[in-house]
């Protein structure tokens, strides 16, 4: 699915780092104020005892040990115009500070309540270099980007599936009329047509349901041997394929694998009638493989058929997308069969690959995780 690419930013210096650093110089210049408070009383003619009454310095001197109020008369009053200056002085400059700090998270909170009220076209886009909060804005914007992409994905869908089911409702409706307004119109005919638009209208149904089902991952995760699900796929199909005078061809060794065994017979069932429907006219090939490697399973279909080119190949996993240039049949389905396979191959974890043969056809590689080795094998 496509999204938004990551910025590339230069490495700068942590929000923790940063914090650390502000709160240590704010403890220098502190003790650079009393220090600077202590030399200023210190020096002759510059003491502050003139701004403590008498009364007071003998009642506080008391609590200083050894009783030496003239060092209290001397340094309180420094002390505390020193206090006052840097309560003031925190107070204002750990505002500044902390609202300086906490912008970029006010901008993600923003974008967060923009997203919130239904837009998802909102970027942040965090200037400056790599750090925590910034890293926190690339997330969220990747976020966003691939929701706007799903969101936009399901409602082309949803409108192609309209579209699609829209179809079949309408040549019904038609055919109806036409047989209401001619009553002696033979109905044999009219039956027919009619169940031949019902069987595709159910059969899109279904597909739309099997989508939804591979998309949601409502399936419990059992052993599958891939190379038997793929084996009885074309046993099933076998008979379009001599009707069509082609020749499924199947090989491979044992493939075990893990995931649900009926979406994994629909899987290797669309590949293996997608290959017999999109193929020559006559004396068309098949072929069923599959593979174990150390860390997959892996199934291939190919076909001979009409040369494609990369462009249109990339194109036929969409829904209700076929290639323009394929042989098209009564047997062409709905649109969904290589949709239905991808969804079903993205629930199991895995990878769906569509390449043109060189001789013409198209070659489809199924990756899977293999199944896990158990003690003792």
């Amino acid at each position: 699915m496509a999204g938004e690419k990551r910025v590339a930013r230069a490495a700068g210096p942590s929000v923790r780092l940063k914090l650390t650093l502000s709160y240590a110089g704010f403890l220098m210049l502190a003790g650079f104020l009393m220090l600077a408070a202590a030399w200023i009383a210190g020096r002759p003619g510059r003491s502050f005892d003139s701004l403590l009454p008498d009364s007071m310095a003998s009642t506080l001197g008391a609590l200083v040990p050894g009783n030496h109020a003239f060092l209290l008369r001397a340094f309180a009053p420094a002390a505390a115009i020193a206090l006052a200056f840097l309560l003031v002085f925190g107070l204002v400059g750990g505002w500044l500070l902390a609202g300086r700090m906490l912008a970029p998270l006010t901008r993600i909170t923003d974008a967060t309540r923009t997203a919130a009220d239904g837009s998802l076209t909102h970027r942040i886009g965090l200037p400056g270099r790599n750090d925590e909060f910034r890293e926190l804005a690339d997330a969220f914007d990747a976020m966003l980007a691939r929701l706007e992409a799903l969101v936009a994905e399901q409602q082309r869908f949803a409108a192609n599936a309209s579209h699609e089911l829209r179809t079949p409702l309408a040549i019904t409706q038609t055919l109806l009329e036409v047989a209401r307004e001619d009553p002696s119109h033979d109905t044999g005919e009219l039956v027919d047509r009619l169940h031949a638009v019902n069987t595709r209208a159910i059969g899109l149904t279904e597909a739309l349901l099997l989508l939804s089902r591979a998309d949601q991952r409502a399936f419990v995760p059992e052993d599958v041997d891939l190379s038997l699900v793929a084996e009885e796929a074309a046993e099933t199909l076998l008979p379009l394929a001599e009707r069509r005078g082609l020749t499924i061809e199947t090989s491979g060794d044992t493939t075990p694998t893990v995931g649900s065994h009926a979406l994994l017979l629909q899987l290797s069932t669309n590949l293996v009638h997608n290959a017999i429907v999109h193929n020559l006219p006559e004396r068309g090939t098949v072929w069923v493989t599959t593979s174990a490697r150390t860390e997959s399973a892996v199934l291939t279909v190919e076909n001979t058929g009409e040369r494609l080119t990369p462009q249109s190949v990339a194109t036929l996993a969409e829904p209700f997308l076929r290639g323009t240039e394929r042989i098209r049949t009564d047997h062409a389905g709905v649109g969904l069969g290589l949709a239905i396979v991808k969804s079903i191959t993205q629930a199991h974890d895995g990878t769906l690959a569509l390449a043109p043969r060189a001789a013409g056809g198209l070659r489809v590689t199924v990756q899977l995780p293999a199944a896990p080795r158990h003690a003792g094998r």
